[in-house]
């Protein structure tokens, strides 16, 4: 009886290490696939599997899908995948709502969500590990908006994102809530309304070698806001004010609070270009216990260098001299 026993111990374990050992697998969308809708594909998905979209538009209940698996690879496979919103939203919240583990979306084009709250998103990120590569956040109410959970982490690489608007003008074309961290490189955000074209309010944020110009019909306020500090390393970005802005400060660090246990802002290496006709700010720093590294900076235009506190900042790094130059040309996408 005891050898019994253990034999179907031994059988229930192979059998559960069996299971634990399924290998990934591919799922493939498309309209002449058993999978059809992106919903259908988040709902048998598992995790650790791929899922592979055909290049093409899909519209409303077919774009719309929660991806709540971990180790998830999303792409696009023959050209672009447009996903449109048409009415439809996820939760009532974006096209796509993430909160799994770890997730990697590439080749996506998310256009046009509104829902009753007036912050319908491309993307709605709420928990886990995000990298979003090669993607475009085109007319939704806001472009990508997460949530603040302080373990999410949220990486974006080579995206693009413009023309977000929402109904009261409270936008922004990305939007990090009090998470963990943010990675912003190689992209280019542009065309904002009213709001700001990237706000982070992340315990760690660096942003680098992207395009922040809003261009001359976009009216964004702050280029870039860090409201609540947390460490912000800018790097060999391109930041360009438009003549039409909401704001004349470029840079906007600490206006709310600062909430997180460090507070440093790294500015190195970017080329600010401000073309209000008036003169406006490069960086407003709030009063608070911040460091500030702010060197090798080009600027253009007629802005004053750096509007500091009345109170003072403990530690401070002495600045580095801002020299100006002429307007650079911006990379091609």
């Amino acid at each position: 009886m005891r050898r019994l026993c253990a034999a179907v111990l031994l059988a229930a374990g192979l059998m559960a290490g069996a299971a634990a050992q399924t290998p990934a697998s591919l799922l493939q969308v498309g309209p002449g696939r058993d999978i059809q809708t992106l919903a259908d594909a988040a709902r048998r998905a598992r995790d650790g599997d791929t899922v592979e979209v055909d290049a093409g538009t899909y519209r409303g209940a077919a774009a719309v899908a929660v991806w709540q698996r971990d180790r998830l690879t999303l792409r696009a496979v023959g050209g672009r995948v447009r996903l449109l919103a048409d009415g439809a939203a996820a939760e009532g919240k974006a096209i796509w709502v993430v909160r799994g583990g770890q997730v990697q979306v590439q080749g996506f084009d998310f256009e046009g969500t509104r829902v009753a709250a007036r912050n319908g998103a491309g993307i709605r990120f709420e928990a886990g590990r995000l990298t979003v590569r090669d993607c475009r956040f085109v007319d939704n109410e806001m472009g990508l908006l997460t949530s603040n959970d302080p373990r999410a982490e949220l990486t974006v690489q080579n995206s693009e994102f413009a023309r977000n608007q929402r109904p009261d003008g409270h936008n922004h074309q990305l939007y990090a809530g009090s998470i963990g961290r943010l990675t912003v490189t190689d992209s280019h955000l542009h065309h904002g309304t009213t709001g700001h074209l990237l706000k982070s309010r992340a315990a760690v944020s660096h942003i680098s070698r992207n395009r922040l110009v809003d261009g001359p019909e976009g009216s964004a306020s702050y280029e870039l806001e860090f409201p609540n500090g947390g460490v912000a390393v800018v790097l060999d970005n391109l930041i360009r004010q438009s003549p039409r802005t909401q704001n004349p400060i470029m840079i906007s660090y600490g206006a709310e609070g600062y909430r997180w246990p460090a507070n440093t802002l790294v500015l190195a290496g970017n080329t600010l270009v401000d073309d209000l006709p008036q003169a406006g700010t490069w960086l407003r720093v709030f009063p608070g216990d911040v460091t500030l590294k702010i060197l090798d900076n080009r600027l253009v235009g007629g802005s004053s260098p750096v509007l500091l506190p009345t109170a003072p900042l403990a530690p401070l790094t002495p600045l580095t001299p801002l020299t100006p130059s002429a307007p650079p040309t911006p990379p091609a996408r």
